[in-house]
């Protein structure tokens, strides 16, 4: 997925265990583990203010896009395909 989650880098920046983080953003660990290990499909924004809240920073500190790979290639590819310039 493009999307990666940094909430280890800010839990290790603020010497926060992923227990306490869970606890007072108000969400069970085994879900703040689902997000931080990236297997989360979505994220509510009212959990994304929480944990900017309790981490204080801002929503692109937990999170960034990174393209897959092959991704510009497939993109050039359908650009042609589609009778674009790519």
């Amino acid at each position: 997925m493009p999307i990666v989650v940094d909430v280890d880098v800010m839990l290790a920046r603020r010497k926060m265990s992923v227990g306490e983080l869970a606890e007072r953003v108000g969400i069970t660990p085994a879900n703040l583990a689902v997000l931080k290990n990236g297997r989360a499909k979505a994220v509510r924004f009212t959990t994304l203010g929480a944990l900017c809240e309790v981490l204080d920073c801002q929503p692109g500190d937990l999170l960034r896009w990174e393209p897959e790979p092959g991704a510009e290639e497939d993109a050039a590819e359908g650009a042609v395909a589609a009778g674009g310039n790519g």
